[in-house]
């Protein structure tokens, strides 16, 4: 169900959940700022989600409130493990959906990474 983005953060959403080790995860990559696990229902050969650590609704949350830190090293994450995946080229997606037109379903901010082969048109005409 899609969510409002402007709701106050849900700290017992799914991936704060994950954060804390309470549900695992198929982790591809850690650091201070992020963590990424491969998407349990995956809509390309490479469907890995990328979270900050910090207790983000959506992008509009992160870059209203994140540090400085915290939104490099989100960045810098996201460019090491498409790099990590060989997928700079032939190349990838990114998708980040915010609140309920966009169908974001978790209120913590999260992006998805898309590779592995031809993705189409970026929207349904």
């Amino acid at each position: 169900m899609p969510i409002d983005a402007t709701l106050p953060y849900d700290s017992d959403n799914i991936f704060a959940r994950i954060l804390r080790g309470e549900i695992p995860a198929r982790k591809v990559y850690e650091d201070e700022h992020a963590l990424a696990f491969h998407d349990i229902n995956p809509a390309a050969p490479v469907h890995i989600l990328v979270i900050p650590k910090g207790a983000y609704v959506s992008w509009d949350d992160f870059s209203a409130r994140a540090t400085d830190d915290e939104i490099a090293g989100f960045i810098r994450a996201v460019g090491h493990i498409a790099r990590e995946h060989d997928l700079v080229a032939p190349g990838y997606r990114l998708l980040a959906n915010v609140g309920g037109h966009a169908g974001q379903e978790v209120p913590h901010l999260h992006v998805h990474l898309f590779g592995g082969r031809p993705l189409g048109p970026m929207l349904a005409r």
